[in-house]
């Protein structure tokens, strides 16, 4: 099975941008946990971070018949961003939406997410830990998905017989 996980704009500034708001860790150091988890649980992983709106868009259109599900961190697209949410919708892939920060709790135009309702889920405010938490979300959702595939063609096979 195979996550892509998509970060937005700044998240490439993480470690140096606003640290008592998105923390001390770089991107990269949240990367390397996550490819820890990966390891340890036989999925394979892929990383993306763009500024761009359009390249977002055209990575998660990638990942239809690439990948089996998407952690993405939309950041400030997250509030804007139709394209994005249509792109999330159009692959019909488990989607999981992180933020570091809690957005329920700041600037009053960052409580609305155009993503989340495309989306399975969505974590705030857990700061990197909360791609764990995607992890171990988007892990379930997929083994949950593998057995109801198993399920539906047990039942062809049996109908066959």
């Amino acid at each position: 099975m195979k996550i892509v996980v998509i970060q937005g704009p700044n998240l490439n500034m993480l470690g140096v941008r606003d640290q008592n708001i998105y923390g001390p860790m770089k991107l990269e150091d949240i990367h390397a946990q996550m490819k820890a988890f990966a390891e340890q649980n036989n999925l394979e992983i892929e990383f993306f971070q763009s500024n761009l709106e359009g390249e977002i868009v055209d990575r998660i259109q990638e990942c239809m018949g690439d990948a089996d599900g998407i952690i993405i961190n939309p950041a400030a697209y997250t509030h804007t961003s139709i394209a994005i949410r249509d792109a999330l919708a159009a692959v019909k892939i488990p989607a999981i939406e992180v933020h570091l920060s809690n957005i329920h709790a700041r600037e009053e135009f960052r409580h609305t997410s155009l993503t989340a309702p495309v989306c399975a889920g969505q974590i705030v405010g857990m700061g990197p830990f909360g791609y764990h938490l995607a992890m171990v979300g988007m892990t379930q959702i997929l083994n949950e998905v593998a057995a109801m595939k198993k399920a539906q063609q047990a039942q062809q096979q049996a109908a066959q017989q």
